[in-house]
């Protein structure tokens, strides 16, 4: 329980910064982000559970990673992380994950994610701030990619991208557990500083 209150008074902080430096009130951001000024409250002062679908929302009205409200100051020049020692920041009905490995720095970030779907099991996203690009790479198993209405079998040892502002779908297909390494990639901009 304590990595877990750690890790809230981290993102807690995290946006609360974010959102100074932005200029923005919490009820400018609760508005732009699509996010009960209520849940902005809560988070802010480390209080409640907020799921990735309300990260992805804020980072992108921030224009910072999603890393970038959940990591704390970076440690040396190379940093190594473990699958294990990331909490998923989304679990699927059969035991699906997703996890937010690391983000590089620079001008234009990238966000390193491992995702394991479990055969029928999704994940939809909304579309992401224009200029973001995703790559999935299947290491095992098979998924289907949904971008924009058209479906694309993705199968292992394949790689995929597209472009993140329109609305997409992770679905995992087959018979087999999928594995993938996904990727996004972050316009050069805002979303450098961090």
């Amino acid at each position: 329980m304590t990595d877990t209150a750690a890790a809230l008074r981290t993102v807690a902080y995290n946006v609360r910064a974010a959102r100074v430096r932005a200029g923005l009130s919490l009820d400018e951001l609760s508005r732009r982000a699509q996010v009960s000024k209520g849940a902005l409250v809560g988070l802010e002062k480390a209080q409640g559970n907020p799921n990735l679908a309300t990260l992805v929302r804020l980072a992108d009205t921030l224009g910072i990673s999603v890393s970038a409200l959940m990591q704390g100051s970076p440690e040396g020049r190379v940093r190594v992380v473990a699958a294990d020692a990331v909490a998923p920041l989304w679990t699927g009905e059969r035991g699906g994950e997703a996890r937010l490995m690391l983000t590089t720095s620079g001008p234009a970030p990238v966000e390193v994610w491992r995702w394991r779907l479990e055969p029928g099991e999704e994940y939809p996203s909304h579309p992401h701030q224009p200029g973001v690009v995703e790559t999935v790479s299947v290491t095992a198993g098979r998924m289907t990619l949904v971008v924009d209405g058209s479906e694309h079998t993705i199968d292992a040892g394949q790689t995929a991208t597209f472009d993140g502002d329109t609305p997409h779908t992770y679905r995992g297909a087959g018979t087999e557990t999928c594995h993938l390494i996904m990727t996004v990639h972050l316009p050069p901009g805002p979303a450098s500083s961090t």
